[in-house]
């Protein structure tokens, strides 16, 4: 079935779930590739909203979907694209913020934060634009150095949010990034997020503080716990963008995000020695979610780097297999975080298990 490339994304804008369902599927059937059809989402996606919250929990995990596909085959892709599409679907849109014509010598830092403070949207969607032209990388870390003063009052979005909205942006030379660009404008300006923080030191270096505290992040049950790694994810996939000064800052503001909360690590009462086996044995654990046994299998998958692409591979599988039409999406943005950890924290299986202890226990229905 051929249809016109803009009926996908009105059907999205006008929130007809089974519609969408549909022409997901006839595209892939008749052999549209999956990762385009997922790039040509951008422009509905950078709109949709996740109310009550004024965080763009659906731009974020847009992005995030884009390192998740790295794990899948070919046909595995277009399962997450389906239920991406149903997803921003299924929830409002954002109006469109019309893009003005600037007069007036090119806009500065101190310009964006004025526009910020005084919550013009298009103003700064426009001055962000024109930085982002100018030097994506700085306006980069120039957004995530004022988004590390208010982790507290976001919950880490104001990082994590406009890390990987950041990094959807600089994935596009030569497109049309406004829709992106709007929406941090949008966010910024609901979220005030108009102050550059005074710069923050650690003493030692930041490596050294995030292998020390990342079993406390990944520890706890629940949203506010699953952010702790979340928003670490966000700072170290930003690394490239910030100055080891930065990177220090950065790490500085998401210990204190993290409070004096406690240590919890996942100690199984028996650890499993078992490989994965095949997908079919996966996804019948998998789908009566026993956390602890569950987790205490995947021990063995972590000591070799063929069976932790598997493991990837079939929980993002299985995420998708149980999907019935209603996803909070920090079940994508958290699954991105774990694995994340999995392919960095390896040798550290204390941190590992926790981490997806905490990421399973967050899906499963009965564990929050």
């Amino acid at each position: 079935m051929v249809t016109h490339p803009d009926t996908l994304l009105e059907a999205i804008e006008s929130g007809q779930t089974q519609k969408v369902s549909e022409l997901v599927r006839d595209r892939l059937e008749s052999g549209q590739d999956a990762l385009k059809l997922h790039d040509s989402l951008f422009p509905i996606v950078q709109r949709v909203v996740n109310p009550p919250y004024i965080n763009p929990h659906l731009p974020k995990m847009y992005n995030i979907c884009r390192e998740l596909f790295q794990y899948l085959d070919k046909d595995d892709i277009g399962h997450l694209v389906q239920l991406e599409a149903t997803e921003y679907a299924r929830r409002p849109k954002l109006e469109k913020i019309p893009r003005k014509t600037r007069t007036g010598p090119p806009p500065t830092f101190s310009d964006l934060e004025d526009a910020i403070q005084s919550r013009d949207v298009p103003k700064t969607a426009l001055a962000l634009t024109s930085l982002f032209n100018k030097d994506q990388h700085e306006l980069a870390r120039h957004l995530l150095l004022i988004g590390s003063g208010y982790l507290n009052e976001s919950l880490g979005h104001s990082v994590s949010c406009t890390a990987f909205i950041l990094q959807e942006m600089m994935s596009r030379p030569g497109q049309d990034t406004w829709p992106a660009a709007a929406t941090l404008a949008d966010y910024f300006c609901k979220g005030h997020f108009h102050e550059t923080p005074t710069t923050r030191s650690l003493h030692g270096t930041s490596s050294m503080h995030v292998s020390e505290h990342l079993l406390r992040a990944a520890s706890g049950r629940g949203i506010v716990n699953l952010h702790h790694t979340i928003t670490l994810y966000a700072i170290e996939r930003s690394r490239s963008f910030l100055s080891p000064a930065d990177h220090n800052h950065m790490i500085a503001t998401w210990i204190d995000f993290m409070g004096d909360k406690d240590l919890e690590p996942f100690n199984p009462d028996n650890m499993s020695t078992r490989n994965l086996g095949g997908y079919k044995e996966f996804i019948e654990a998998f789908s009566k979610l026993e956390i602890d046994p569950q987790v205490s299998h995947f021990r063995a998958a972590l000591r070799n780097r063929a069976e932790r692409e598997k493991l990837a591979k079939f929980l993002i599988k299985g995420v998708c297999d149980l999907y019935k039409g209603n996803y909070d999406p920090h079940y994508l943005s958290g699954l991105g975080s774990v694995l994340w950890v999995l392919q960095n924290y390896w040798e550290q299986p204390s941190i590992c298990l926790t981490a997806l202890h905490q990421y399973l226990t967050f899906f499963s229905p009965n564990g929050r």
